[in-house]
């Protein structure tokens, strides 16, 4: 075979030489261990933490890699028979083809620790040790919010959630969700329908295995305009127990998490839980008190998480405006598109020059000085010798430029 996922049905192992798995990056074997049965967050994590990837890989072979301790605990009793599977998966698992097939898709092998792996889930207690990527990694680099909720959503909920997308990446905040049927889907087809942020997904599959197959175009545009990242290589199945697991990677890229719709006992529970064990801000949008779609989000709101009425409420809450019903607050400016929401979020609030531009977004130094040169026209940062700077609204919503 030639995939990660070893097969379930054949007894053989092919034949491969040395030559073919010399010189392979530990981006390699790191992928081939996340494909392994039963290979969840924590044990690829306990694993990653004791031994370089193709040191963990040898040992799993060898059956040595569960007689660990720290691997040992996150095993549990099971670990003997643990232990066996991995090393007789290991065996029809192909590393080198295994590589090839990822670096043929395009998809990043992102490793916890080195270059490329994102800044936002490094310091997170339950940071993934591995995460495959696919698109534009400036996708990270704008403000985020996860706008969450059920699959069996209203068509209040639906155009809720497409309008919150909609005027989030309008206002250069990447919306974060899951790529689901119903509110994830609504809320990223939101962002997709302006040339605003670029969305990011976090689904529960390998990135060539598109679920629900109902997005398949959602999940193609999101990858060809903005990031899609997956704890699970190529081939891998969205099984269940995959979905609750990602949707701490949600909470922990959101810098606050918005619940569209609801049941008491849905999936977005999960989010929101993991959020709050972050201290990351959750936020709710108010619904009728006869829709079971919206029981979540109204206990929430009844515990005193704030509401959202539009993206005015989350932009207030990230810091982005302080205008609130009057209006008066509203920024004026014309807001960035295209490679210029990228630049004025690597221009950030510090000084920095066009280096430091070309350096944190991946453009070219003339794009990148297109760009900037835009965003000067339209106020939003001042150029001085050498050296940019993002310039704020007054409190009427005018750049205040000096």
């Amino acid at each position: 075979m030639t995939g990660c996922v070893p097969e379930r049905s054949t007894g053989c192992v092919p034949e491969r030489s040395t030559a073919s798995v010399a010189g392979l990056p530990e981006q390699a074997w790191a992928a081939a261990l996340a494909g392994l049965p039963a290979m969840g967050p924590n044990r690829l994590r306990a694993l990653l933490r004791q031994w370089p990837s193709a040191e963990a890989w040898q040992r799993v072979v060898e059956g040595r890699a569960v007689t660990h301790p720290a691997v040992a605990a996150v095993c549990r009793s099971d670990r003997s028979g643990l232990g066996k599977a991995w090393g007789q998966a290991a065996a029809a698992v192909d590393v080198a083809a295994c590589w090839a097939a990822h670096r043929q898709a395009g998809v990043d092998v992102l490793l916890l620790g080195a270059e490329g792996y994102p800044a936002a889930l490094a310091n997170d207690h339950q940071a993934p040790a591995v995460l495959f990527a696919r698109g534009r990694a400036a996708a990270l680099l704008p403000r985020r919010a996860a706008v969450i909720g059920t699959r069996s959503c209203s068509r209040y909920g639906n155009e809720v959630a497409r309008e919150l997308g909609r005027d989030l990446a309008n206002a250069g905040v990447t919306v974060v969700s899951g790529l689901a049927l119903g509110v994830d889907g609504a809320a990223h087809a939101g962002s997709l329908d302006v040339d605003g942020a670029p969305p990011i997904a976090v689904v529960g599959s390998g990135l060539d295995v598109v679920y629900p197959r109902a997005h398949a175009h959602l999940w193609a545009e999101v990858g060809a305009r903005g990031l899609l990242l997956s704890e699970a290589p190529l081939e891998a199945r969205p099984e269940p127990w995959r979905f609750p697991v990602r949707n701490r990677v949600i909470a922990a890229l959101a810098e606050v998490v918005i619940v569209v719709e609801s049941h008491a006992r849905g999936g977005s529970v999960h989010t929101v839980d993991a959020a709050m064990a972050r201290g990351t801000p959750v936020m709710a949008v108010p619904g009728s008190v006869r829709s079971a779609a919206s029981a979540f989000p109204n206990a929430l709101l009844a515990d005193g998480c704030a509401p959202v009425r539009d993206a005015l409420d989350v932009l207030v809450a990230l810091g982005l405006s302080s205008a609130h019903d009057s209006g008066a607050g509203a920024d004026l400016r014309p807001q960035p598109q295209g490679d210029a929401v990228a630049v004025l979020a690597a221009v950030g609030w510090e000084p920095a020059s066009l280096d430091d531009v070309v350096g944190r977004t991946g453009l070219g130094p003339g794009s990148a000085s297109l760009a900037l040169a835009g965003l000067e026209t339209n106020g939003w940062v001042i150029g001085r010798a050498g050296w940019w700077e993002r310039v704020a609204p007054t409190a009427g919503g005018r750049p205040l430029v000096s």
